[in-house]
Parts: structure tokens; sequence; C-alpha cells
């Protein structure tokens, strides 16, 4: 098989990689990929939203399958625009990728539904939202409807908080369109765990879950990123709810996107928080999560292409997965989450030994890899335990000068108690 895989970042490293081990594999493409994927993959110039170029490329290579990575072309119809012309692609179609490209339409959908989440409001104005806020008191969530590049969502400690954050989305239009209306919604407490699943006309193969790290400093503390680290497994999570949350949120998603006439294919990404009443949803994604693809995907046993192949095929298939646990950390250019600097040299990385590294934003230069983006580099570890993968890896991590990025210290953290 022959595969091109859309996007840019860690995840799709991590996809990229994935699609290389594979024996089934005999070619990966990816477009338009970062110079880190360079060894496991042919970078094709294509930018990702230019569906017909990419499209043309895909047919003139002869590409099996087409795997998206990043949320805008998905949301923007390319599955739409790739199945018109008869192409094999994975991915959600525009209609049903809405789960994640409006909050409004996915937590609409889980209250008609009765899929567990917050208690919830939508707003466009400003006064009716202060109204809410201070009818329901802090703490509280507020979250830009749209796409945000996972950096939409305020958890407000206080009610001023909550109010600046309104006015940031909808006044300031921080968000541009994305924010142009919010939903407010009640703060959960709870364990947080990742649960994504491969989906393709209604069979489900759910992977193993994971954690993410969101905020931008140690403790848990600091301005939402995009996430700055992972692991897997997430043995504070007993294997009994991972099996409540896929019967009472994963498998009724699905089903209620059939419903609907919005038919979910490709992956469903479930946030989800462990409360006192059981598991809820905090989000719903229509495509794997970054940094947790980077620590889920190497714990696959199974030829992902033969998978994949199967999936499409309509093939009943035996997913398996390993055992051991993959913890990784996000390296950040100084400044993230609001104004990286671009251009600073990584150092030197050939001496770091027993870790995988996937690049996100990373451009080749004569003296070595600079950092073009937020986050910069993912460095994991694979050992029999959580707490061993992260020994293993800051051992490493901190046996370089990382001069001109940031990290967190403490990825795991709540599985070591």
């Amino acid at each position: 098989m022959k595969v091109l895989v859309i996007g840019r970042g860690g995840r799709e490293h991590a996809i990229v990689r994935q699609f290389a081990r594979s024996a089934s594999i005999e070619k990966v493409f990816a477009a338009p990929g970062n110079d880190g994927m360079r060894l496991e993959s042919q970078l094709v110039p294509i930018d990702e939203m230019d569906f017909p170029a990419l499209a043309d490329f895909a047919r003139e290579q002869g590409i099996d399958c087409t795997f998206v990575g990043p949320e805008q072309p998905l949301t923007a119809g390319i599955v739409d625009y790739f199945e018109g012309q008869g192409l094999r692609i994975f991915g959600p179609s525009k209609a049903a990728a809405q789960i994640e490209g409006s909050k409004t339409f996915a937590k609409e959908l889980m209250k008609k539904y009765h899929i567990p989440t917050a208690s919830y409001e939508t707003f466009s104005e400003i006064p009716p939202a202060i109204d809410y806020i201070r009818q329901i008191g802090a703490p509280i969530v507020i979250k830009a409807d749209g796409l945000a590049a996972g950096k939409g969502v305020v958890v407000a400690e206080t009610e001023g908080d909550a109010i600046a954050a309104v006015r940031d989305m909808l006044e300031d239009k921080r968000y541009g369109e994305s924010g142009a209306s919010i939903v407010i919604e009640e703060f959960l407490d709870g364990e947080e765990f990742s649960f994504m699943s491969f989906v393709y006309n209604g069979a489900i193969y759910p992977m193993v879950i994971s954690q993410d790290h969101k905020r931008a400093y140690d403790g848990d503390r600091g301005p939402n990123t995009g996430g700055m680290g992972a692991y897997s497994p997430v043995p504070q999570i007993p294997l009994g709810i991972v099996d409540e949350t896929f019967n009472t949120i994963v498998k009724p998603a699905v089903e209620a996107m059939a419903s609907e006439k919005t038919p979910f294919n490709g992956i469903l990404y479930a946030g989800i928080i462990l409360t006192d009443k059981g598991p809820k949803v905090i989000e719903f994604n229509a495509r794997f999560g970054d940094p947790e693809t980077q620590v889920v995907l190497p714990r696959m046993k199974s030829d992902f292409g033969d998978f994949m192949n199967a999936l499409l095929e309509g093939d009943a298939y035996d997913l398996e997965w390993q055992d051991k646990a993959v913890l990784g950390v996000v390296m950040a250019a100084e400044g993230y989450p609001g104004q990286p600097a671009k251009g600073r040299l990584l150092p030197d990385l050939a001496g770091l030994s027993g870790v995988d590294i996937f690049h996100s934003g990373t451009k080749a230069t004569s003296e070595g890899f600079a950092a073009n983006g937020g986050r910069v580099l993912f460095i994991s570890c694979e050992a029999d335990t959580v707490e061993q993968a992260q020994k293993k890896v800051y051992t490493q991590i901190d046996s370089v000068v990382w001069s001109g990025f940031m990290y967190r210290t403490d990825i795991g953290w709540r599985a070591l108690g």
C-alpha cells in the first residue's frame, strides 16, 4: 500500500512513523509534512487546505489511503471532496466533523441523546453571558464555539476571570469567528483522560486510553495550551470505567451521529472526566489528539497498514495493543502559548538514547534543526511502568541544555500519586 498523510505536526509524525513501520506499507507521503519526517516519508509541498492539488497527487501516485491528521481540512470538507472523486480517504465528512467544529452542535447532540456532559448554555451577546456567570458562580468554563487550536478554553477560577474571558472572546474577538459565539458550562472536577476510537461504517475499535497535560506549567498551572505532554496507560482509571465510557459515551455518540444523518467515520476523540457521578464528556474531537497520538500509536502491536485496510474494507480485525507504558514531554519555544520565539537552534539530539523523537514545529538549517513553531518536539520513552518511563525520559532530557525552550518537569504526576 501507498499512503498519504495530510498534516505537518507531531501527531502527523506519529502517524507517518506508524505507517512506515508497517510491513504492509510500501511508501508513505506527507503533505506538507515537516523536515523531521524526511527519514520516514517523502514530503509533498502541498498545503493541507489545497484540496484539488492533494486529490490530483493522490490520483497520480495511486495512493491507496489518505489519512487526515488536523481538524481544519476535515471541518472544511476534504473527505467529501476526495470521496466525490472516488478517492479512498479516512476521516469524517464536513457534516460529521461539526462534532469538533462546533461546541454547540456537540453539546446539543449530547443533550438530545442523553450522553453525560456538563450543563451549559450558548451565548453570542455579552450581557446575558455575564448574567449566567453570576447565576452559576465560579469556577466555570468558557469555550469558543469553533476551532481554536486547543487554546479556546478558559477555566475561570473567579467570576471576574470568567467575565474577562467572555469579553476577550465576544468583544475583542481573540479567536475571530471561532469565538463569535461561546459555550459556558459548569466546571467538572475529577480525573481526566483521552479515549480515542477508530470508527468506520458503524464499526468501533477503541484505543488504549491516555492522559494529556493542557496547562503550560508544572502542577497544572498557567494558560491552556495544545498539550505539554502525555502518557499511556492511565493506571488510576479503572478498566471498568473505560468499559463504562465506551458503553455510555463512545458507542451512543456514534449511534447518535448516524441517527442525525451525519454518520461519523474517522478518529472519534472523547475528552473525558471521571466525576463522582461517573465519566462525563469534556469535549469531542474529530481526529487524533496531539500529543496523545504520540503515546498511543506506539503501543499498537498490530500492523497499522493492515488494520486500516481491513477497517476500510469492512473486514473484522483483532486490533492488538502492547502492555508497555509510553510517556512523553513537549519541548516548546519560550513564550508558548503566547508569542513563541522562532529560529532558536535545538541542541544536538544525537546523544539522547532510548527515546522516540517526534517533530512538530521544526525546520532544518545548515546548523541543525531550529524552532519553527510553538510546540517544537515531543520526546518519549517506553518502559514497563509509567514511573519508569517518566524517569527514563527526564534523565535523557536533562542531559541536554535547552536554551530558549521550555518544558514541564512533571508529566505523569497524577499517575504517580
